[in-house]
């Protein structure tokens, strides 16, 4: 069994990536992957993002989590495949704020975002990503509980 879960989808050539699952993975071998989807909260997170730094020279790790895109990258290589649409409960003890600067000290996409911009960018980034979780927030008061949609590959080496 070869597994990456919200992981090998940030390598930067997304081809070599799914050669090297192939590669590793035995004949009859299964490779199981875990990608978030541009539809769901995290592509959301990720869009926000976007829109206030350059985007860079590399495919959306996004597109692993979009069920052609997945056919395409595995092709030939597997005789199986099931792509299935699944959640994760985000699920914090503190505040949408309180999240956000989590992820502004500990998730490298937010990190580095917050670490390009000047202090005003900074203050705008912070409250959009706020306002993003808040909307999307099943908690009240100085909780945070968000679904994030992902993709579950599980699919049958050839």
């Amino acid at each position: 069994m070869v597994a990456s879960l919200i992981g090998a989808m940030f390598a930067p050539r997304p081809e070599l990536v799914a050669q090297e699952l192939l590669r590793v993975c035995i004949p009859s071998g299964t490779i199981a992957k875990g990608n978030w989807t541009a539809t769901g909260f995290v592509g959301k997170m990720f869009k926000t993002i976007a829109g206030f730094i350059s985007p860079s020279n590399m495919p959306s790790p996004l597109l692993w989590g979009d069920e052609q895109v997945v056919r395409q990258r595995l092709g030939a290589g597997v005789c199986e495949l099931t792509l299935t649409r699944k959640y994760h409960t985000f699920d914090y003890p503190f505040s949408p704020s309180g999240v956000v600067d989590f992820f502004r000290l500990y998730y490298g996409p937010v990190n580095r975002a917050f670490a390009s911009l000047d202090e005003a960018g900074q203050k705008s980034l912070h409250q959009e990503l706020e306002s993003l979780w808040s909307s999307h927030n099943r908690a009240h008061g100085d909780l945070t509980i968000v679904e994030a949609e992902y993709l579950q590959v599980v699919a049958t080496r050839a």
